[in-house]
């Protein structure tokens, strides 16, 4: 392995170190956030926008640690959400991150893919949020945050993602 090879590989690890300690950070703080903003911050997705950011800028085994970590970590700092739920949101973003790419390398559109990843990676959280209530294991409304607020970060994925994308051809 030549230098040059080595000092790319050294700082693509560094980037998604770096992206990975960002999120956590933000995820750990967004209640303090919140409080300090006085406006509830969790209503934009944090979890998220961290993995869409690791979807742009780092690379594909990132976006998954995130998303697998990010729940478990709230869920670990601070007992939120549940258990269950903490469960449900690691499926939602892992299955948003696989719909991507697969997405992805079939259409070479990231402003579709993101959109449809996104939905479609929501219809599965909503469709096993709604038995869990069902089933009596896990409370609380089917929808917390509004459906506009979800179209409009939907919305604002998909032309960070397609400006980026667009941007590095």
């Amino acid at each position: 392995m030549n230098s040059a090879s080595l000092s790319f590989t050294r700082s693509k690890y560094l980037g998604s170190a770096l992206l990975d300690i960002l999120g956590l950070l933000f995820v750990y703080f967004v209640p303090s956030i919140s409080h300090l903003l006085n406006f509830p911050l969790y209503l934009l997705e944090p979890m998220r926008i961290m993995v869409v950011l690791a979807m742009v800028h780092t690379h594909r085994k990132n976006a998954y640690i995130l998303a697998l970590t990010l729940p478990l970590f709230s869920f670990l700092v601070s007992a939120h959400p549940h258990f269950l739920k903490s469960l449900l949101i690691t499926a939602e973003l892992v299955l948003n991150v696989w719909l991507f790419y697969a997405i992805f390398s079939r259409m070479k559109n990231a402003f579709a893919a993101i959109i449809f990843s996104v939905v479609l990676s929501k219809i599965f959280y909503y469709l096993i949020k709604f038995f869990l209530i069902t089933a009596l294991l896990i409370e609380g409304g089917l929808v917390s945050t509004p459906i506009y607020i979800q179209l409009i970060m939907t919305v604002i994925f998909g032309l960070y993602m397609a400006m980026f994308l667009k941007q590095n051809r």
